[in-house]
């Protein structure tokens, strides 16, 4: 499961870092250690004291923090420090994840993880809410909010992710190359969640056997 992130501009970094160890899916299910990798990825490399300025938590707290991170290969220190005022970077553009795993104890981490990113995504996109009074006219019309209910099968919800990556694909190079965005571009999160919908019971859903189409209560002659 990748965590949709931009990756900070300029340099060359890895496509992605995967976490397979419990002890650093647990580790890395933390908000602030999330939000730590984010701020990076988009405005670093900086210092404990920048991300404490980023953050509003005290420089002890975001330096504990980022060598927790940098435990587990997600940021690393960034050329150009001076005595304890240690820069650091983000190792990759994006954080991934298993969706399934045989092993208990990864699966349970990789839930947990997973659960506390939709909660940092959705603070995020809720605080955006907030301010969007703010947001010009032709933004508020060119965002998106909703849903939709579809029957798919597993190979076909796997298509529509393939999809979706490929319509961003024309896009990832603006990231790193600011002289690739075009006048008025801006920094735009757009969340892919899919998941199979627990409300729904399949005995009784439209389309069943079960039936409850307009014709289900005729009685056959």
């Amino acid at each position: 499961m990748p965590e949709n992130s931009a990756p900070q501009p300029g340099g060359e970094q890895a496509h992605s870092v995967e976490l397979t160890d419990p002890r650093a899916l647990r580790a890395y299910a933390h908000p602030l250690r999330m939000t730590l990798v984010g701020l990076l990825r988009r405005h670093g490399p900086f210092t404990a004291t920048r991300a404490a300025e980023l953050t509003g938590e005290s420089v002890a707290s975001c330096s504990y923090h980022l060598r927790i991170l940098a435990k587990y290969g997600l940021v690393e220190e960034a050329p150009g420090g001076r005595g304890r005022e240690k820069p650091w970077q983000a190792t990759a553009r994006y954080t991934e994840w298993p969706n399934h795993s045989e092993d208990p104890a990864v699966a349970q981490a990789t839930d947990a993880l997973s659960a506390a990113a939709a909660e940092l995504y959705f603070t995020r996109f809720v605080n955006a809410l907030a301010h969007r009074t703010d947001v010009p006219k032709e933004w508020r019309e060119a965002e998106a909010f909703g849903d939709v209910l579809v029957y798919l099968t597993p190979d076909e919800l796997t298509a529509v992710k393939e999809r979706i990556d490929e319509l961003f694909r024309p896009y990832e190079a603006r990231q790193d190359d600011p002289a690739l965005r075009p006048a008025g571009a801006q920094p735009v999160s757009f969340m892919k969640i899919a998941y199979l919908d627990p409300d729904i019971d399949p005995g009784t859903a439209p389309g069943t056997d079960a039936g409850t189409g307009p014709d289900a209560d005729d009685e056959e002659e």
